[in-house]
């Protein structure tokens, strides 16, 4: 079997490869039963098999809809990964795993990972690169928050050097630029040791069809009447990150590539996870040098005629003016200081292990701002709805975006509790339960070096941004958020939608109880009824259970209970906290109660609760736009 990069093959007896199966990106704790045991009987016959064939430090580094990733060790202390599309899926998607192999074996740049290998076994194509060393940005920005201005500095200087290479590409003495098409941060990996940065993940590169003249490129006229000049060959990357003529399927060129660079600094910049907060939270209130927060704004903010006038710009001055950019001096003792959190977070120092869902009232906004069907809205039932929600994003307002995908990045920490933001002439009222688990002795274990004080500085940073982004709205309504541990759902399974749902009989809804001096503020509590009913909630709860929630309600306690019902598959996700140790007994016999009464459930949706502890009600004015800041521009005078 040959291989693109034509050396030997590094799998041995391909045909015992050849069965895998790749999951949804889904928590595996939201999974049924069968599909959790069939997820982790798989990963670990994934990992047996690649460790048979003679590698070691075999794990399990992503996995999404198309694909999934390992790394593992060779007999040569190389770092590798190999990447396998879902066996089940048409051929075009496998085609494309062929075209991301084709185009990394032409690349050879010391921040491009080489291709080892590729292969097509029994219909399971598998592709083998190098592994980066370091962390994917949007990890590293998760653990530290906003990236420093010498770090955002090094990321933009790296990546012009990347884009030189790729976007002035020789193929056999032929210039034909590459684009790689999906920038942003979980595609660059960066090394702390040695602050370089790599970029990974070419399923988006293809050959660029216009060059930054904006001229169709050839390298004659036959090339020229030999294409098409009109359809464009250019895929679609991340969403949340492309610009948008990448997203509206224009020619490719190489300014795809300065727009994703745009929108990774401004969200490493920022602590978001995506471009869409800008008209709010521009670059040019991140304590940025004003040149380069000013790049980033033009390509963040220009449109239409306006962004090719100002793209050329902008790459003509980074052209020119790269070794000023360079040798721009920041001292780092002029970064800003973290800003204290607007909401209360409550960190704990327990070690408990955590896996975060948010599940939210994402889709009012859905409702409200784009031209999706009542029937499409109706369907969406996945209390996990935020991690492939992204194609219903098209028609909502910017920063409507922004603050559901700033609400759904709170949901990458180990929180729970819960959000209830209320809009009103004058601003916001908050209320709010933030319960913090960095529970850093587990990720040291992983290998990850982790700063206490930059997790929980990075999770307040990711508070306030929900907060701001929030301020800048003008809506009516309420917006709730309930932030649980998958680990704790409870499953509950039929063999048809006909039947009852039977709650195995040492099945039990756990609690806490807080081993913190709470006041007695029973009637200051947000109750699990203020808010009246949900109008995202379509799944009917028959009157015993209702009943028996409203006499939840009367004990001093907070957290939620989300009732989701699946045709074979009843979850039921819950985070309480007893916040009176004296109700222990009463508490815990009305939540068995409540689960003699699962079996009466009928009708398929979600029905969720949540409680908060106390009515400390948090008031903020409406606020269109952050206020300009720089990095101060004579360092020299404050040094």
């Amino acid at each position: 079997m040959t291989t693109l990069s034509g050396k030997h093959d590094l799998l041995a007896n391909p045909q015992d490869i050849g069965h895998f199966y790749i999951p949804e990106d889904q928590s595996i704790y939201l999974l049924s039963s069968k599909d959790a045991k069939k997820l982790k009987d798989w990963i670990q016959l994934c990992v047996q098999e690649l460790t048979r064939l003679g590698y070691r430090d075999v794990e399990l580094i992503g996995k999404g809809a198309f694909g999934f990733a390992f790394a593992g060790v060779n007999a040569q202390h190389q770092a590798l990964v190999f990447k396998f599309t879902r066996i089940n899926l048409p051929q075009s998607v496998h085609d494309k795993l062929a075209e991301e192999a084709h185009m990394l074996g032409q690349l050879s740049h010391p921040a491009i990972p080489k291709l080892i290998s590729y292969q097509q076994i029994n219909k399971q194509s598998v592709l083998v690169m190098q592994r980066a060393p370091g962390i994917d940005l949007e990890q590293y920005s998760l653990l530290h928050g906003r990236i420093s201005v010498q770090m955002a500095q090094a990321i933009l200087l790296q990546l012009l050097g990347i884009f030189d290479y790729l976007h002035h590409f020789n193929q056999a003495h032929q210039c034909t630029p590459i684009i790689h098409g999906d920038i942003k941060p979980s595609n660059l990996i960066w090394d702390e040791a040695s602050q370089q940065l790599s970029i990974i993940d070419w399923g988006s590169s293809v050959y660029a069809q216009r060059d930054l003249a904006h001229q169709h490129v050839g390298n004659n006229v036959m090339d020229l009447l030999s294409q098409d000049l009109h359809t464009s060959n250019s895929k679609l990357g991340d969403v949340y990150f492309i610009g948008s003529e990448q997203l509206n399927g224009a020619l490719s060129s190489p300014y795809f590539d300065y727009q994703g660079l745009a929108s990774t600094l401004y969200a490493l910049c920022s602590a978001q996870g995506a471009r869409f907060g800008k008209e709010v939270i521009g670059a040019n209130c991140l304590g940025l040098p004003q040149p380069i927060a000013e790049i980033l704004n033009t390509l963040l903010l220009a449109n239409g005629n306006e962004l090719v006038t100002q793209q050329d710009k902008v790459v003509t001055y980074l052209s020119q003016q790269r070794f000023y950019l360079k040798n721009l001096v920041l001292p780092a003792h002029l970064n800003d200081q973290h800003d204290s959190c607007v909401l209360p977070c409550r960190v704990s120092d327990t070690q408990q292990a955590i896996e975060t869902v948010v599940y939210s009232s994402r889709k009012s906004f859905l409702r409200e701002q784009s031209n999706i069907s009542e029937h499409a809205i109706a369907t969406l039932n996945d209390a996990q709805f935020d991690r492939y929600y992204k194609q219903y994003l098209q028609g909502m307002g910017e920063t409507e975006k922004a603050f559901i995908a700033a609400v759904s990045r709170l949901g990458r920490y180990r929180v729970v509790g819960g959000l209830a933001i209320r809009w009103h002439d004058s601003g916001i009222a908050v209320d709010s339960n933030l319960n913090l688990y960095p529970n850093m002795a587990n990720d040291q274990q992983k290998g990850q070096s982790i700063n206490y004080t930059d997790y929980v500085n990075a999770f307040e940073q990711s508070v306030n941004n929900v907060i701001t982004l929030a301020r800048a709205i003008k809506r009516e309504g309420v917006f709730k958020a309930c932030l649980f541990d998958a680990r704790a759902t409870l499953h509950i399974e039929r063999s048809s939608a006909n039947e009852a749902f039977v709650v195995p009989h040492d099945m039990q809804l756990s609690f806490s109880i807080a081993n913190h001096h709470v006041a007695d503020q029973r009637s200051q509590q947000h109750s699990y009824f203020e808010d009246g009913v949900d109008p995202d909630e379509y799944l009917q709860l028959p009157q015993a259970i209702l009943s028996l929630i409203e006499q939840l309600n009367d004990i001093h306690h907070n957290g939620c209970i989300i009732f989701e019902a699946l045709p074979t598959h009843l979850k039921i996700h819950n985070f309480l906290q007893l916040l009176d140790a004296q109700c222990a007994d009463v508490f815990s016999e009305l939540l068995q109660q409540l689960l003699q009464h699962v079996p009466t459930i009928s009708g398929l949706g979600i029905s969720g609760f949540m409680k908060l502890p106390n009515k400390d009600t948090r008031q903020f004015s409406h606020q269109a736009q952050v206020p300009e800041h720089y990095f101060p521009r004579n360092t020299r005078a404050l040094t």
